[in-house]
């Protein structure tokens, strides 16, 4: 691998930043009386599994301490999961800034949720966070948009587009 996918993927990391941003004001827009319905409630849970494995990943990767995080948070309300979605957004920020070609093509070893033991390069594991969040976004944009409020476009293309100008 060369240094380029290093690059693209602390640009893929920001694209996501922005996104989880866009994600959790889209989370403001459900209309305060329908925030204890279950589409509400599902969206902030999703959210919050999705920063949850994001936490694990760290913590298999040695940034943070082991067993810290566990993949489906019970009861996560909408302050908490912000607040650790900027938190390990920090610790994600700080693992890239540091990552190179070699580092990408490591391989570890680590321990799956199940027990069994599994060995990736790093950046195939990134890869996979990366489809990850895409995939659970558009997932809490349905839910959104079902318990009354405003989904967020989270979409890459719309994220990395310049607008041509004079057209």
């Amino acid at each position: 691998m060369t240094d380029a996918m290093s690059d693209q993927y602390r640009r893929w990391f920001e694209y996501e930043r922005d996104a989880n941003a866009k994600v959790l004001a889209s989370l403001e827009t459900v209309p305060p009386d329908r925030r204890d319905g279950p589409e509400y409630q599902r969206a902030v849970s999703v959210l919050a599994h999705v920063v949850a494995a994001r936490r694990v990943w760290l913590e298999r990767l040695g940034v943070l301490p082991p067993g810290t995080a566990t993949l489906f948070p019970d009861g996560a309300g909408f302050e908490r999961v912000a607040a650790e979605c900027r938190e390990v957004e920090g610790h994600w920020t700080a693992f890239l800034a540091g990552l190179d070609a070699a580092a990408l093509a490591r391989t570890f070893e680590y321990r799956s949720l199940d027990g069994g033991r599994f060995r990736n390069a790093i950046g195939d594991i990134l890869a996979q966070l990366f489809g990850h969040s895409w995939y659970h976004r558009g997932q809490i944009a349905m839910l959104v948009r079902a318990a009354g409020g405003a989904p967020a476009v989270t979409d890459f293309i719309y994220w990395c587009r310049e607008p041509v100008p004079g057209a």
